[in-house]
């Protein structure tokens, strides 16, 4: 799912826009993205993590089809019992790995852009989160119907598709079922699109690295943020599966009240004062 990404990609022509990149002899900049991103492109962790919540999903998948009152989605309504069953997979750091174009925004001292993001998308050289391709594969065998909800836009679609078609991510011709933002006026809030799927199938899990791949209630502070994931306690894990995310999402803007006009340092002050600290010793 993409909210401001921050992050290594040398695409050929292209454009920065702002920043440049640092010359070797120079001190690298400071950059709140160094450790999420090599800790999410390096470390056995992160896989390990993404591996088990996916071998995780596909015990709750035999589940969820054993069970024909289980949905996934708060959005599902009606007689939907007898739907054909379907899963919802956000696409950006939850099916693809971004963190070269993360890297990238490190060692080119920028930020997020869609001047630089969309040519990063056209090339579809993202790689798979461990455990996801495996997963997709098994829900498809078993006659799960698999849609992409990405907040990728529009323009965007052509990439996406390459880049999923390229790693073997199955996807239906019949119908859409790789929908983005600004198609049908949708909008970055994904309950449009989750009601529009489960308008015709039964959604058994959704999966996600963002709190607003599961729900609309993702501003606010952390408080109000710990709320949202403490009402649907029983969701998460079971027909909600997250993927860790540490280099960006809604979490971070809950910080510093979603203003993103405000300078780094007046940002990183705030994302300090919403920590809680040790007294230190005594």
């Amino acid at each position: 799912m993409i909210w401001k990404l921050t992050g290594f990609i040398a695409l050929a022509g292209l454009a920065i826009g702002a920043g440049t990149v640092q010359a070797d002899s120079m001190k690298p900049a400071q950059n709140d993205l160094l450790n999420a991103t090599l800790w999410t492109q390096t470390s056995v962790e992160f896989k390990a993590n993404a591996l088990a919540s996916y071998r995780l999903a596909k015990v709750m998948l035999d589940q969820a089809l054993a069970d024909k009152n289980w949905t996934g989605v708060t959005e599902q309504s009606g007689a939907y019992q007898d739907k054909p069953p379907a899963v919802i997979l956000d696409v950006d750091e939850t099916v693809l790995d971004n963190s070269e174009y993360e890297a990238w925004l490190i060692k080119a001292n920028t930020h997020y852009s869609s001047k630089t993001w969309g040519p990063y998308v056209d090339a579809a050289i993202s790689k798979p989160i461990p455990g996801s391709l495996d997963f997709i594969k098994y829900a498809a065998d078993k006659g799960v119907e698999i849609f992409y909800v990405s907040n990728r836009k529009k323009p965007g679609e052509d990439g996406t598709r390459r880049n999923l078609k390229k790693f073997g991510y199955p996807i239906n011709e019949k119908f859409d079922t790789v929908l983005l933002r600004g198609e049908n006026d949708w909008g970055r809030k994904k309950s449009t699109r989750r009601a529009h799927i489960a308008k015709d199938f039964r959604v058994l899990l959704v999966f996600g690295d963002n709190l607003g791949d599961f729900t609309d209630k993702t501003g606010g502070s952390p408080a109000d943020r710990l709320k949202v994931y403490e009402e649907h306690m029983d969701r998460w894990g079971t027909s909600w599966i997250t993927i860790s995310n540490p280099m960006y999402g809604s979490w971070e803007a809950a910080a510093f009240k979603g203003n993103w006009k405000l300078d780094g340092d007046a940002r990183r002050q705030m994302k300090l004062d919403a920590m809680t600290y040790w007294a230190g010793p005594q």
